[in-house]
């Protein structure tokens, strides 16, 4: 039985687009990473299967639950982080842990588990939450949702205002939590995250899944955007060397530097390039909103 499956799942505010037809299946133990851009429709699924908002159309059932008749004892089972986490202010972050606990029927035991995430995620637990930056914020929602090892993990944004060597550790947690058998969704615009870590990724646009894939087909999309100074400028024969080679495109010279975007293997632009004087050599993903484009573009989404 699948840990999150809906069905033609529809929502519309108004003459607003929401998500339209989503089709999702998140298998139990995996990690399953919730991509697209800004304003493309992941919080509001997100929302949906929580049960926080009614469908339009459609509907989602959380393990083996209909969200929408069963809200409360699919709660007792799950830890969630919306993208916006309200805390009490007045409360420090121990506080607003044992609120949690108490709220759940915790025993001890979790807010030892607590104790021991906010070590390694170095959550202050003992500062008012006004207090907090939004970074140190963001770990204690992180260490609510997790504290209780529920079957079911939902983060919405997780990463966001965490500094990297944190977000590192944080992605960490996640992977020990699918190695014991729970299932995570999490949602993010952020390509490297969901690479790093999912066992597949569902991408959304315009409120619209328009593929599940694994990680590594989706980087085989992920096109460079490469840039080369070289001590002199290449003679015409040494240009045209680099703009015949396999995946390369929208090729340009501009006095000792070429540019150009790449597709696939890389290898034969280094070695290539290995053949002449090297200043400079940067290579960068582009944008996830352009791979898209490229992408899921024509009539996809």
């Amino acid at each position: 039985m699948p840990a999150i499956q809906t069905f033609g799942l529809t929502k519309t505010y108004g003459a607003s687009r929401g998500i339209r037809n989503v089709n999702l299946t998140v298998e139990r133990g995996e990690i399953f990473g919730f991509l697209g851009p800004n304003g493309a429709g992941k919080s509001t699924t997100l929302r949906t299967l929580l049960g926080f908002l009614r469908p339009t159309s459609g509907r989602a059932e959380v393990l083996g639950l209909d969200v929408q008749s069963h809200s409360v004892a699919i709660h007792r089972r799950l830890g969630n982080l919306p993208s916006e986490f309200n805390l009490e202010d007045r409360m420090t972050g121990l506080e607003l842990l044992r609120f949690y606990a108490s709220l759940r029927g915790c025993g001890p035991e979790s807010l030892e588990r607590a104790r021991e995430l906010a070590e390694r995620l170095d959550a202050n637990l003992h500062t008012p939450m006004r207090r907090l930056s939004r970074g140190n914020k963001q770990k204690v929602g992180i260490i609510q949702a997790l504290f209780h090892e529920p079957d079911l993990i939902v983060l919405d944004e997780p990463t966001s205002g965490l500094d990297p060597l944190v977000q590192e550790v944080f992605l960490r947690i996640l992977q020990e939590a699918r190695d014991g058998g729970q299932t995570v969704f999490f949602s993010s615009h952020i390509l490297s995250d969901v690479e790093q870590i999912a066992d597949r990724v569902g991408i959304i646009r315009n409120g619209e899944l328009v593929a599940v894939e694994n990680p590594h087909d989706l980087t085989s999309h992920a096109f460079r955007y490469v840039r080369i100074q070289f001590a002199a400028p290449l003679d015409g024969a040494g240009a045209e060397e680099f703009e015949s080679l396999p995946g390369v495109d929208r090729f340009e010279t501009h006095g000792s530097t070429i540019s150009f975007t790449v597709s696939g293997s890389m290898n034969e632009v280094i070695r290539l390039a290995g053949q002449h004087e090297v200043d400079t050599f940067d290579a960068e993903r582009p944008p996830l909103e352009e791979i898209f484009l490229t992408y899921y573009g024509n009539g996809q989404a």
